[in-house]
């Protein structure tokens, strides 16, 4: 089949913590004895003879034939996220937004149509709406702040519920237990974007989540080296999107993958730095006078706080804030930082600053940004994991420069 189904060691992980076993899954060690996994860097594998290699293409036998079907070393990723997730198997993909695109085509045809939440990353936005109506896909925008709202939304050609939360930049959140009711009554293939939560903080599949989806690029990498991304999901669901992602090619790079499986054995020490910094900062910035409001999902002046508290460990790394002077105070207060970083990532191990408006969601229309709380003077905040005062100094200087 080619895509990873159970832990490739040879220790028995059935009653570990998924932390544990995010850490010690590995691939089978070689003659070597290596203790750090090796990296398969290889674009194809070979075979002892002419009757193996015919079994292996009519997938009668489960072995590697090509490394964009399958490789050791992304299985090793994907076991990992599967471990954390608590779903049966995944798909690695070479960026987020090909594991996104991967999932409508796999799963949605000329005539369906797709509900999702007005608030999503623009370039998912952007696919939704330009590039699914293209294939005879019609999407329908809800709310992401009124779920209430969405069933009447909901087709006979309804197919999907799409997802994101907390969702990107604005931080709402989605009640899951109730998208997943929704998706349940109504038969729909329930997606879930879960980067910004990661997997250490909420597990979607445990609230009826069919697939969930992650731009591994963000914090399973966490230090901004390597694009990624990967959905995990059912067996019967995750072999779908395999067959279209085996012939459509977006394969992960086994050393991306790599890079990644390591990362994921940290994850769960550098989201408690990444939370514990981001609440820290999000409650000193709470008043500040140049700025019209806070945002994090665990400040109880969250307007979905108690959703936050009841689905979720942490309230991540993000943190927003409205700069109440507008466009040209975001643009004053991004020139005066001196130690975040004006980047296009998040996640990182370092601090980055964004103005969504101008950037990850310029594309938008002015109306469509507003719609989703994407104001002139909007900031996005990735907190890092340097120390909590000199990140928050950083950005108080740089307020006093507005």
């Amino acid at each position: 089949m080619g895509i990873a189904a159970e832990p490739m060691n040879q220790i028995k992980l059935i009653s570990m913590h998924p932390i544990t076993k995010a850490i010690r899954i590995q691939s089978a060690r070689t003659q070597n004895n290596e203790h750090s996994t090796p990296l398969y860097l290889t674009s194809s594998f070979v075979f002892d003879d002419a009757e193996t290699m015919r079994a292996a293409f009519a997938e009668e036998i489960d072995v590697d034939i090509y490394s964009r079907y399958s490789n050791p070393t992304t299985k090793e990723f994907i076991d990992k996220m599967c471990a954390l997730e608590g779903a049966e198997t995944g798909f690695a993909t070479a960026s987020g937004m090909a594991a996104i695109f991967g999932t409508f085509m796999a799963f949605l045809k000329q005539g369906d149509h797709l509900l999702c939440c007005n608030a999503v990353f623009g370039s998912t936005h952007g696919i939704v709406n330009k590039i699914l109506p293209n294939y005879g896909i019609s999407p329908t925008l809800v709310e992401a702040s009124n779920q209430d709202d969405w069933e009447q939304y909901i087709r006979p050609e309804t197919k999907m519920l799409f997802i994101e939360t907390p969702t990107n930049p604005g931080l709402d959140i989605i009640d899951l237990e109730k998208a997943g009711r929704l998706a349940k009554k109504h038969n729909l293939l329930l997606v879930v974007d879960n980067c910004f939560a990661t997997p250490l903080i909420q597990q979607p599949i445990s609230y009826g989540a069919h697939i969930v989806l992650h731009s591994a690029t963000k914090w399973l990498d966490g230090q901004g080296r390597v694009l990624g991304g990967v959905a995990v999901g059912s067996k019967e669901l995750i072999q779908t999107l395999y067959l279209f992602c085996r012939n459509a090619g977006p394969a992960l790079s086994p050393f991306n993958a790599w890079i990644l499986s390591k990362s994921i054995e940290t994850l769960d020490v550098r989201m408690e730095r990444h939370c514990s910094n981001a609440l820290y900062i999000a409650g000193k910035l709470e008043g500040h006078p140049k700025l019209s409001r806070v945002r994090y999902p665990f400040l109880p002046s969250h307007p979905q706080y108690e959703i936050a508290r009841r689905q979720m460990r942490a309230g991540g790394g993000i943190v927003c804030f409205e700069i109440a002077s507008g466009i040209e105070g975001g643009r004053k207060f991004l020139n005066a930082l001196q130690l975040l970083s004006l980047t296009a990532n998040l996640g990182d191990t370092r601090s980055i600053a964004s103005h969504p408006a101008s950037t990850t969601h310029a594309k938008l229309k002015e109306e469509e940004r507003l719609a989703v709380g994407i104001t002139p003077g909007l900031i996005r905040i990735s907190v890092g994991l340097e120390h909590k005062d000199d990140i928050l100094q950083d950005i108080l200087h740089a307020l006093e420069k507005i």
